[in-house]
C-alpha cells in the first residue's frame, strides 16, 4: 500500500495590537533599555493585554481563531472541510474547557475531533506531528494551531526593582501570538510537503530549564515565583541540542547539508537565535527568523517562521526547522520541501 503524504496548504498568523519597542517596555518595567538591546537582542514584541491597565484585549482562543481563519482563507478551505483541529500551547485560557474547543466554536466548527497538547516551544511541532499522523492515516484535512499568551503570567504593574534576574528576563523575552496551517493529503495551495517531524524527550535525570507554576486557590498566596528560567543552562544546552537535531534530521531524510536552502533556527531571543544560527554551521542556507520582531511567543513561533519561509520558497527548495524546549529538554524539528 502506498504511503500517504501530508502537505502544508497554507499558513495564517495573528499578533495582538501594535508592536511594543524596548524604549516603551523599559519605561513600563523600570529597567535599562540598553540591557534589553544588548543582552536580549529583541527589538519589539506584542502583548494581548494593555501595558498600562493590564486589561485583557485578546484571549488565546481569540488569537488562535484569527490565525486559523486566515489559514483557511489562504487555502480557500471552507470550515466544513476541516476534519480535525490540533492546538499546541503552554498557556491555555482555562484548564476546562480546553482552549482548542473555544477556538473551534469561534470558527463555527462542530462534530469533529479536537486535540490540545500542552507544551512549550516544542508544542507546535508536537501538533504538526499529531496532525501528520492523522492526515496520513485517515486522509482527512486538519487545522493545526500553535499559540501562547505569555503575558498572563507577568504582572506588568508590580515593582520589579527587587526581582531576581531569572524572573526579570521573562518580562523582556516573551510576547503573545498565534499561528496556524491547513494540512491535507493533497498538494494544493502552497504545495509544501512535510517530509519529516522530530519530537523527542531527552531530559531524563536533568533539572528543568524553565518552570511555569499553575496557581490554584490552595496555593495562590504561596509566594512562589510564577515564572523561573535557568538562562545559563539554556545558553549552554540549547545550541548543542540544536546542532544534534539538525544532523539527526538530515541523516533521517538522506539529505546532504548542501541540499538545504533554508534553516529555521530555535527562536529564544534575538541575540541567542543569532548565536545558534552561527553555531549550526550552515552559512549557505538562508536563515528564517522572526523572534527579534515578535518576541518569544512560544508555540506561535514555528508558524510565524513558516509564514516568512513560504513567501520565499520556490520549486524544489528544502527547509529544515529546529526547535528546543528547555522545560524538560525536548528536541523537536521538521523538514519541508516545495513541490512544483
Amino acid at each position: 500500500m502506498e504511503q500517504q503524504e501530508a502537505y502544508i496548504n497554507s499558513v495564517g498568523t495573528a499578533l495582538p495590537g501594535d508592536p511594543v519597542d524596548n524604549a516603551r517596555l523599559s519605561k513600563v518595567l523600570g529597567v535599562n533599555e540598553e540591557w534589553i538591546d544588548v543582552f536580549i537582542g529583541t527589538r519589539t514584541r506584542h502583548f494581548a493585554r494593555d501595558l498600562g491597565t493590564g486589561e485583557v484585549r485578546w484571549s488565546l482562543a481569540d488569537l488562535c481563531a484569527l490565525a486559523g481563519e486566515r489559514a483557511m482563507a489562504a487555502a480557500a478551505v471552507d470550515p466544513a472541510a476541516i476534519d480535525f483541529v490540533v492546538l499546541g500551547t503552554a498557556t491555555p485560557d482555562t484548564l476546562m474547557p480546553a482552549s482548542v474547543n473555544l477556538v473551534a466554536e469561534q470558527l463555527g466548527l462542530d462534530q469533529l475531533p479536537t486535540y490540545q497538547l500542552q507544551s512549550g516551544c516544542a508544542g507546535a511541532v508536537q501538533a504538526l506531528d499529531l496532525a501528520r499522523t492523522l492526515v496520513t492515516s485517515t486522509g482527512g484535512t486538519g487545522l493545526v494551531i500553535g499559540g501562547d499568551v505569555c503575558s498572563k503570567h507577568l504582572d506588568l504593574r508590580r515593582d520589579l526593582s527587587l526581582a531576581t534576574p531569572s524572573e526579570l528576563v521573562n518580562y523582556v523575552l516573551f510576547g503573545d501570538g498565534a499561528g496556524a496551517v491547513v494540512m491535507s493529503p493533497e498538494p494544493t495551495g502552497e504545495r509544501v510537503a512535510l517530509r519529516r517531524v522530530l519530537n523527542r524527550l531527552t531530559g531524563l535525570g536533568r533539572a528543568p530549564g524553565q518552570v511555569i507554576e499553575w496557581f490554584g486557590l490552595a496555593d495562590l498566596d504561596s509566594g512562589k515565583q510564577a515564572f523561573y528560567e535557568d538562562y545559563k543552562a539554556i545558553e549552554e544546552s540549547v545550541p548543542v541540542m540544536a546542532v544534534e537535531i539538525l544532523w539527526e534530521l538530515l541523516e533521517e531524510l538522506g539529505w546532504s547539508v548542501e541540499q538545504l536552502d533554508y534553516l529555521l533556527p530555535p527562536q529564544l531571543a534575538g541575540r541567542m537565535t543569532q548565536r545558534i544560527f552561527e553555531q549550526l554551521g550552515v552559512p549557505h542556507a538562508r536563515e528564517v527568523s522572526c523572534v527579534a520582531d515578535t518576541g518569544n511567543n512560544g508555540n506561535a513561533l514555528p508558524f510565524l517562521q513558516m509564514e516568512r519561509l513560504l513567501g520565499q520558497m520556490t520549486e524544489g527548495q528544502r527547509a529544515l526547522a529546529v526547535a528546543v524546549e528547555s522545560s524538560k529538554w525536548l528536541k523537536a524539528g521538521f523538514a519541508l520541501e516545495k513541490l512544483g
